[in-house]
């Protein structure tokens, strides 16, 4: 199997380390240890437990506890449906190897992050791409879709709360979207890396795990809680599936480590309170941004996103995203992704999980940058 570079990862790598303020990144800003375990009733004697835990091998499914908390958040589900990994990004790889073969038929969100529809070409599937434009406001046209499922398709990709345009599907389209897939008997992956993530407190609907067999949710304690850094995710789905992806899972990180399994668990105890600190951070930095963008509508629009901590800035200027944003982190230190690196081109993706402070800090640096970009690009007369 051939993989392609994978353009955000690799642009990320090159400044993520360097700069001052990244306000490119997809998470909410993240807890300290200490912090994650004050959430907790007794966080001393958490922390004691934590220090005591040996540092062999963990289970290779997760553990059973972990396995039940996170079974615990979906409808009917046991601790044998669901497989920990290490990261969402190993849960759709487990995933697309263990259910797909080469010649399926798949149809996967575009744009995207890269992993959902190149690892299925790489598998060697004939993938179609169901667009979100931002002239339909990046809803999901699920007439679309209808026309490019067909009896050969084995498997629907969507993402929502969606990386890259803070889009979220409704429970009604979910609903349209596991009822077009089983009508061909074909799975839905759902990536929902940014599941519990709301907008101005508009409701999410439920995990597509919930609306049946052929479904299986990926979910991860990144992007909603603060803890990237214990690199846990999971799959939700049938016992037989779960089982089908852990055989793949042996051959590549072979079980989650104890450490970071613990502190998961310690997450799902807490998961409400988390969720509120997560909730407050990225409330308070969509307000400002709000504003920045009402206040330069000569450089900015946007379609604002409706769940999950990502949005896409388009800027108005005829210049490439990959220039816009090499010099953006170059000339100020400042970090927003290039769209290319989806195929939007024209536009630059932001996070809204960063520190308060340091957000409106980074954006007054956008804000000069941009207005010096725009006297420069008036001088050239382009």
């Amino acid at each position: 199997m051939r993989l392609v570079p994978f353009a955000l990862e690799r642009w990320m790598t090159t400044y993520e380390t360097r700069v001052e303020y990244d306000l490119a990144e997809s998470g909410i800003h993240p807890l300290t240890t200490a912090e994650l375990l004050a959430f907790d009733a007794d966080p001393e004697r958490r922390m004691r437990e934590l220090l005591a835990i040996p540092l062999n091998y963990s289970e290779a499914r997760g553990t059973d506890e972990l396995r039940t908390r996170i079974a615990d958040t979906y409808r009917d589900l046991t601790s044998d449906d669901v497989l920990v990994t290490t990261g969402a990004i190993e849960a759709n790889y487990l995933i697309f190897n263990a259910l797909l073969q080469p010649g399926d038929h798949v149809v996967s969100i575009y744009p995207a992050y890269q992993q959902l529809y190149t690892v299925p070409e790489a598998i060697g599937c004939e993938v179609s791409c169901l667009e979100i434009r931002e002239e339909n406001h990046y809803q999901y046209d699920l007439d679309e879709l209808a026309r490019l499922v067909n009896t050969r398709t084995r498997m629907i990709v969507v993402n929502t709360p969606h990386n890259p345009t803070g889009a979220a599907m409704t429970a009604a389209e979910c609903a349209r979207v596991y009822a077009l897939a089983d009508s061909v008997g074909a799975y839905v992956l759902a990536d929902e890396a940014y599941r519990w993530l709301t907008v101005d407190g508009m409701p999410l609907p439920p995990p597509f795990r919930d609306l049946g067999p052929r479904a299986i949710s990926v979910g991860t304690v990144s992007k909603p809680f603060g803890i990237p850094g214990i690199r846990i995710g999971w799959i939700a789905a049938t016992a037989e599936i779960a089982a089908r992806c852990w055989a793949y899972r042996d051959y590549t990180s072979l079980s989650p480590g104890g450490l970071s399994d613990y502190l998961a668990c310690r997450t799902f105890a807490n998961r409400e309170a988390i969720l509120a600190r997560t909730h407050a951070i990225s409330a308070e930095n969509l307000r400002t941004l709000r504003a920045f963008i009402a206040e330069r509508g000569d450089l900015f629009t946007w379609v604002e996103p409706r769940g999950g901590l990502l949005g896409l800035l388009r800027y108005h200027l005829d210049m490439p995203s990959a220039v816009v944003a090499n010099r953006l982190a170059e000339e100020e230190s400042v970090m927003l992704a290039p769209g290319s690196a989806f195929g939007m081109e024209g536009r630059l993706r932001i996070g809204l999980g960063g520190q308060p402070e340091r957000f409106i800090a980074g954006l007054e640096r956008v804000d000069r940058f941009f207005t010096r970009l725009r006297d420069e690009v008036s001088d050239r007369g382009l």
